[in-house]
């Protein structure tokens, strides 16, 4: 693991600007906007992440569980998210969530997700949340971190080393304009259509 002091800056998140409160806050302001189509649009924000990995690696895979309580959990076997040390050691994760994408959110021309709507980044699905947990593993180090509508709820907390690596997003998404009926299928069928990336989509909601 890299270690280096902060602000550090890359192509997609300005890692100076862990939490972006007004970028969240407009997020909120029209869900429908943001999350056109309601709960599988939040879901294609998500696995995306993991398409762009498993495209840089030549192949990947990736779990969508909906489960009972109305939460979505979305786990890939990627390299983890990007994580550093600060001057004083302590681990410090490219902020994903709480700030906005900066190849999509503000692009009008962003390249579609398999809904047809635009890409706009995670920070979407964390603000239209009531809660998510990121927890993210890595070759040297694995944490989790609690986020409430978008805003980071507890620290970037160790969890003990699996021997795996990849992350995982689990979400409760808030209330949600959903402009058409959806299945557990053809949630799959959207996950789908990236070439590099196997999805598989287990449904736990019973009924």
């Amino acid at each position: 693991m890299s270690r280096s002091p902060v602000p550090w800056r890359n192509p997609t998140h300005d890692w100076a600007s862990t939490v972006d409160t007004g970028h969240l806050a407009h997020i909120r302001s029209d869900p429908a906007a943001f999350a056109p189509g309601g709960l599988p649009h939040l879901v294609l924000e998500v696995v995306a992440y993991a398409a762009d990995e498993a495209e840089d690696r030549g192949g990947g895979r990736c779990t969508v569980t909906l489960h009972a309580d109305g939460s979505v959990s979305v786990a890939d076997d990627g390299r983890g998210t990007d994580t550093r040390l600060d001057s004083g050691g302590r681990p410090v994760k490219k902020p994903v969530m709480a700030s906005k994408d900066l190849r999509f959110f503000d692009d009008p021309h962003a390249r579609a997700l398999p809904d047809g709507h635009p890409r706009r980044g995670m920070s979407v699905v964390a603000a239209l949340s009531a809660w998510l947990v990121h927890t993210n593993r890595r070759t040297g180090g694995a944490w989790t971190q609690r986020y409430e509508h978008g805003v980071p709820a507890t620290r970037l907390t160790p969890v003990p080393d699996d021997g795996t690596t990849g992350t995982t997003v689990h979400f409760l998404p808030g209330p949600l304009h959903a402009v058409t009926p959806w299945t557990a299928g053809a949630l799959a069928r959207l996950c789908g259509a990236w070439p590099h990336l196997r999805v598989e989509c287990e449904d736990l909601r019973g009924g």
